[in-house]
């Protein structure tokens, strides 16, 4: 059976979206604007670092579950740029988490678990929700990542060390963004399936944010 026209996923992709661009978020806001507190970077850097060592391994489970050669090979590019291009990603991160002050193993927090359990549950289900997940988040990703950089640059002083991660994403994740949908192409056909995965994910990262903001220090607590 055909897949679905790309143009297809790309409208299912926008609607999910709408309301969930991350880059609106208002923690998001906060990190371009330079408002948030150092502590509140390392906080996060802590957070995002359990998605980013848990991502190879939803990769790996969508491989193992295509049986379409041309979205294995996708998959399998994005996997590979992962584990090592130009270095191992997560290496990369934690030249970042460094450069911000973020703690070693932090434990995960109620989102930070959620989100990470929902990509493992939806990639061990089918790889049609796991592809429609991880293009909820990759094709917004590259923009997100440029912003985080710049950010980082001429509001907190980070430098090209504490960057590169973000510096290398803003490029690869176009890249990625575009294999994961084409991927998602070749072997999706009900639409509902790829708008259901897609708003879980969507949703998910949008927590994460919320939880974040939720914890930005208060009035009280800047002035001490």
């Amino acid at each position: 059976m055909p897949g679905m026209l790309r143009e297809d996923i790309e409208t299912v992709l926008v609607e999910v979206l709408r309301d969930r661009r991350l880059l609106a978020h208002p923690f998001y806001r906060r990190w371009e604007a330079g408002t948030l507190d150092r502590a509140e970077l390392a906080a996060y850097a802590a957070q995002y670092r359990h998605f980013e060592a848990a991502l190879p391994g939803v990769l790996e489970r969508v491989v193992e579950g295509v049986d379409d050669p041309t979205a294995r090979r996708l998959v399998q590019a994005n996997l590979d740029d992962e584990r090592g291009v130009p270095a191992p990603h997560l290496e990369l991160f934690d030249d970042f988490a460094a450069a911000v002050g973020a703690p070693a193993d932090v434990e995960a927090t109620p989102a930070t678990a959620a989100l990470v359990d929902m990509y493992r549950d939806v990639a061990q289900a089918s790889p049609v929700a796991a592809l429609a997940a991880l293009a909820a988040y990759e094709v917004q990703a590259s923009e997100i990542a440029a912003s985080k950089a710049d950010g980082l640059r001429a509001r907190y002083g980070v430098d090209d060390a504490g960057t590169r991660f973000w510096d290398v994403h803003s490029g690869a994740d176009e890249v990625h963004g575009a294999w994961i949908v084409e991927a998602l192409a070749t072997i999706a056909t009900d639409s509902g399936e790829v708008s259901r995965a897609a708003t879980s994910a969507a949703e998910a990262w949008w927590a994460l944010l919320d939880e974040r903001e939720a914890a930005k220090p208060t009035a009280g607590a800047l002035a001490c």
